[in-house]
Parts: C-alpha cells; structure tokens; sequence
C-alpha cells in the first residue's frame, strides 16, 4: 500500500538544522496493523505525518498505490488524502458547538456524497462504535472513551482503506483505552490498514508488527507469529 525509499525530513532555523528522520526505509501493506514506537522525539510523529500526507520528504521516495507521492503539490496529495486516509487524535478534534452525529457527517462534507446518503453513513458508522445513543450530545456531555469513539467514527465514515492514529489512547484510562484499542483491531479485521504511534508496549501489542524509531532511524522491525 506504501513504501518509503531513504526518507528524510529536516527543518532548518537561521542557525541549526535538525533531521527529524534519516534514512527512512518502510513497507506497509494493504491490511497491515503496524505500531510505530520510540522515544519522545525520536521522529514518530514527523514520520506520521508524512504518512498521512499532511507534511512532504526533504527527500527521498513516498509510494502510495504505486504512485510516487514525494513531490506531489498540496491540492494533489488533498486529493488522495480524503479518498484513502482517516486520521485518530490524542486530543479527539472534536467540534464542540456540533454534534456527535455532525462531528462525524463533517468528514463527508469534501465528498461527493448526497445529503441522504451522507445520514446513512454516518447512522452506520455509530450503531459500529457503539455511540448512537449519544446523537444528539455535545462533545462537553461525552466521556473521554465516548468521544474517542466519535473521532473512530469519524475517521471511517467515508470508507477510508488506511487509518493514521496518533496515541489514540494517550488520554483515556486503561478500560477506555483498551476498548478503543478493540474497536481499532476489529476495523483491521474487517481489512482497514491500521498505523498507529504509541508509548504503550500493551497496546503495540494488538499490531502485527512493530517499527521502532530512535534519533529519526529505524532501529528494529517486530513481527508476531502467525
């Protein structure tokens, strides 16, 4: 599904350069649950956003669905961005003058997609996760699981193939966090390609592999068996 040839990322001050990644060599395949893991500041969550399109390479290659990426302009890697990637927040991003139901139709507002059409997705999506008794809240009325679950729904509501989720537990308690974590391997099993960054060695444990940065290398791959 993607393939990263010596990726790097570098940000430049007046008088320092700082290479966030170095070398980057990555494959993930369609379907994959992969864990990214590393110290704070190691480049876990540069290397997030390049996946998800939202920053660009110094240099070095970005194929997505056999297309090289790495220069793309931002209206082109838009465009792939809202058809294939759905994005998990530690913070959630919710809206809070909307709705749970709006929180989550908003995602479709940039698709082609009717207003009809739009209502049934969305009812779809929260009978999945578990919140449509919740409709009508505010995000402010919502447990911190709850609105987890809004930002889950949100992200699949416009049937992305790949989910981008950054320490989507980072702020729930260990029950809440274990649940979002199930709902996170049920979409895999249903085949959404999963790339989650996390601190937690637990919840790398429900991906099949896991990539571990430091100082903006891979350092180690861990496969689990079959």
């Amino acid at each position: 599904m993607l393939k990263l040839n010596n990726l790097t990322r570098s940000y430049q001050t007046d008088e320092v350069e700082t290479l966030a990644l170095n070398g980057v060599n990555i494959q993930i395949d369609k379907g994959e649950f992969v864990a990214i893991m590393g110290p704070s500041g190691c480049g876990k969550s540069t290397l997030l956003n390049i996946i998800g399109m939202l920053d660009n390479p110094t240099s070095g290659e970005y194929w997505f669905n056999e297309q090289n990426i790495a220069n793309y302009k931002e209206h082109q890697l838009a465009d792939i961005r809202k058809r294939n990637i759905g994005f998990i927040f530690q913070n959630f991003n919710l809206i809070d003058e909307l709705t749970v139901q709006e929180n989550i139709e908003l995602a479709l507002l940039y698709h082609d997609v009717s207003s009809s059409e739009r209502k049934h997705r969305v009812e779809q999506v929260m009978d999945k996760v578990g919140i449509a008794h919740r409709a009508k809240h505010m995000p402010g009325q919502l447990s911190g699981g709850q609105q987890q679950r809004v930002a889950v729904a949100r992200a699949v509501v416009g049937g992305q193939s790949m989910i981008l989720a950054d320490e989507p537990t980072g702020n729930l308690d260990s029950a809440h966090g274990q649940e979002v974590m199930e709902m996170l391997q049920g979409l895999n099993q249903e085949g959404t390609t999963i790339v989650m960054v996390t601190h937690s060695p637990s919840h790398a444990d429900y991906a099949r592999r896991t990539i571990n940065l430091f100082d903006g290398h891979v350092v180690t791959e861990n496969v689990k068996a079959a």
